[in-house]
């Protein structure tokens, strides 16, 4: 419950620096009539959508295994990623729109000096929020999390970039700099957006573990290899923070529950030590001889 709670709270404190920001960047946006301070307040819009999206999703996610979801209910972090790529997407399209029209209409900018600052507020105050969301995304294994912290990430990126085009337009007057920063904004966020989705998709696809873990997992097996025939049909699979892992391993049939019992229960006190949150499964073969060497896991 404690990793319920801290998660949350990590979470709520996106959405009180992305409200705060935005507040900011529509008034300074307002007015200085700058397009591209106009985007970082629809960047910062989505933003706030998606920490909320992040919120509802840790605490779900932290949900023990229940009758009708047996395995849990991690997955809904991967959809609350997929979710979030998508608003930013739309984010996008929105700035790209806006940016169009005031390249067609340019406009003389105002209180440049005041963009400038809030940009610069939006800047240090979301690197602060997104190493705090990162951390613990990371600690925790929270995809909503990580998203989260992303774009957050980009979002410091995109206030510097709308901080430099409106200095240059205060030092050289080239009104159209504005617009132009904003897409350059835009074509950013896409970046970010595809990146997000396509990790979401890939969990939610079962997308196996590294081969990094795979090895440590192979590793712990052969550990034992003295007290079994051999091991296959390895599986691993991701969802949410819960990492799953499936094989067999082939005994001989005088071998005892309780040895098996004893064995299955190093195998998995071993790869929860090694990993956090994991849910292993061992299925037992009998075979005639005990002892022989082991084949790769894929077999």
């Amino acid at each position: 419950m404690g990793s319920l709670d801290r998660k949350g709270r990590v979470a709520l404190l996106s959405i009180a620096s992305n409200s705060i920001l935005i507040m900011l960047k529509v008034i300074a946006g307002v007015l200085s009539g700058s397009v591209s301070i106009i985007s970082e307040a629809i960047h910062s819009s989505m933003d706030l959508v998606a920490s909320f999206i992040a919120f509802f999703s840790v605490r779900t996610s932290s949900k023990p295994a229940d009758r009708e979801h047996p395995y849990g209910h991690g997955k809904i972090e991967n959809i609350s990623a997929i979710a979030e790529g998508v608003l930013i997407f739309v984010a996008a399209a929105l700035i790209i729109k806006e940016a169009i029209e005031k390249i067609l209409h340019p406009a003389e900018l105002e209180y440049a000096t005041l963009g400038i600052s809030v940009m610069l507020v939006a800047v240090v105050v979301n690197i602060l929020v997104s190493r705090k969301l990162y951390q613990v995304g990371k600690e925790e294994d929270s995809m909503a999390l990580e998203a989260d912290a992303l774009h957050l990430k980009t979002d410091v990126y995109t206030s510097l970039g709308v901080a430099l085009g409106l200095l240059l337009i205060k030092l050289t007057g080239i009104a159209i700099l504005d617009p132009i920063v904003a897409i350059l904004v835009a074509l950013l966020i896409i970046k970010e957006a595809w990146e997000l989705c396509s990790n979401a998709v890939n969990f939610l696809l079962d997308t196996r573990l590294t081969d990094d873990e795979e090895e440590k997992i192979i590793s712990i097996i052969n550990n034992y290899s003295d007290q079994f025939g051999d091991f296959h049909k390895l599986k691993t699979r991701k969802a949410g923070n819960m990492k799953h892992i499936d094989f067999h391993i082939t005994v001989a049939p005088d071998a005892t529950v309780e040895e098996m019992h004893r064995l299955i229960g190093s195998f998995k006190k071993d790869m929860c030590e090694e990993f956090t949150y994991t849910r292993v499964s061992v299925h037992v073969d009998h075979y005639p001889v005990a002892n022989q060497s082991l084949p790769s896991a894929g077999d």
